[in-house]
């Protein structure tokens, strides 16, 4: 199985390397890992500890953030090593502040893993989630570096509990020191094949979503088009979930504003919702405020998590897809949220049905029917008030994190 692994990879690089001569993110991947040993050799200076965080992609790195801003905090001269596997996170968090150092990874190949450690020699490193490097945690683990996986979920369709070919996996989870789970489902799955050196800490994104929730910067352009309005936010949007918005929004003449913040901001699918609206509506690039304007296209990046604060509801994205995006972020603001059928394999969205913070729109009729049970005063504060309430039990994961560094020394 070790060879079967080792060859995959190998035919995955080379195949990303062919796929970059058109495709401009595989482009991106390639580009981000060349030189990268050279860069290495000449940029890390090893003045104090150096912690390496690795990361999937942008969403991993709203999880490890929580804990690398309590690690400068707790240690201000340790050195922070972040690398990203994903151009989505490296191209977008490639100048983060509190990240001494900020890399691709390079490939799971025994030679590259070897010059990668050999030049960075880390004195600890977090995996985040789902990262499951095969060499590089056997690697780590010879060398005797203490590891740990931080917020992992776990599920049955993983390879470690694959009556077939899951005890070549499973050989993985014994590299981490420590697996931090997200909840005690992932534990039970843990159990189930003898692995118990986890511990329950809950989701570090919570505690990032909550920070942001404080901290979140006013914006004159949202607050001038609600203009005291109820509004509903469309977050991180696709077609087909426009395809269920904008209908609503052509055939309801109601009080209600809408936001709509599409993951993909090309001018073409800007246009493509622009054709289909048939009420007054303006880019958030271009808005001057008036009084008739009801739908705002939100056309640039970075701005959705703050938006929230002037929702009322929230109907996110991807549902209809590979599945949805942060759900966090409007629940930090109180907002009951409204999604599609591919939610299942996020915890936080099933915590949400179970509590009646959140609803699932199969079909249009689904949309209609839960955002006019919305509209009833007490339900909406119920929804509004079990939406608030997960958040704030569920925060500290990274304290708890760090107060098991602090136990044993770290």
């Amino acid at each position: 199985m070790e060879i079967v692994y080792t060859l995959g990879i190998h035919l995955y690089y080379i195949f990303i390397h062919l796929a970059a001569l058109f495709n401009s993110k595989a482009r991106l991947w390639v580009d981000g890992r060349k030189h990268i040993f050279g860069r290495l050799a000449t940029e890390i200076r090893r003045e104090q500890k150096l912690v390496w965080v690795h990361c999937a992609s942008l969403g991993e790195f709203e999880q490890a953030r929580p804990v690398i801003e309590a690690m400068k905090s707790e240690y201000p001269t340790t050195q922070i090593l972040l690398t990203f596997f994903s151009p989505s996170g490296y191209e977008i968090r490639k100048n983060y502040e509190l990240a001494d150092y900020i890399y691709y990874l390079p490939a799971d190949m025994p030679a590259q893993v070897n010059r990668f450690l050999d030049l960075v020699q880390p004195d600890l490193v977090l995996f985040i989630k789902y990262e499951f490097w095969y060499h590089y945690l056997k690697s780590i683990q010879q060398r005797k570096i203490p590891c740990y996986l931080v917020s992992a979920i776990f599920h049955q369709q993983q390879p470690f509990f694959n009556p077939i070919y899951g005890r070549f996996f499973r050989t993985i989870l014994p590299c981490f020191d420590r697996i931090f789970v997200q909840n005690e489902a992932s534990a039970h799955l843990l159990q189930r094949i003898g692995i118990q050196h986890f511990e329950i800490t809950g989701d570090t994104r919570i505690d990032r979503v909550l920070t942001i929730a404080k901290q979140a910067k006013k914006l004159s352009k949202v607050a001038a088009f609600k203009s005291n309005r109820p509004v509903l936010v469309g977050g991180s949007t696709w077609t087909p979930d426009e395809a269920i918005l904008i209908p609503h929004i052509n055939n309801h003449p109601d009080e209600w504003k809408y936001i709509i913040a599409p993951h993909d901001i090309s001018e073409s699918h800007l246009q493509q919702i622009e054709q289909h609206l048939q009420v007054p509506h303006q880019r958030y690039s271009q808005f001057r405020a008036n009084g008739s304007t009801k739908v705002l296209i939100i056309d640039n990046i970075g701005l959705l998590s703050t938006i929230y604060q002037y929702g009322t509801i929230a109907y996110i994205g991807g549902g209809f897809g590979a599945g949805i995006h942060n759900t966090l972020e409007p629940i930090a603001f109180g907002l009951p949220v409204l999604f599609g059928p591919k939610y299942k394999k996020f915890e936080e969205a099933l915590q949400l049905l179970r509590r009646g913070g959140a609803f699932v729109v199969n079909q249009p009729t689904d949309f209609k029917q839960n955002f006019d049970a919305l509209q009833v005063t007490t339900t909406y504060q119920q929804a509004s008030q079990a939406a608030k309430a997960y958040i704030v039990e569920n925060e500290g994961a990274s304290k708890r994190i760090m107060d098991y560094f602090k136990l044993v020394d770290i």
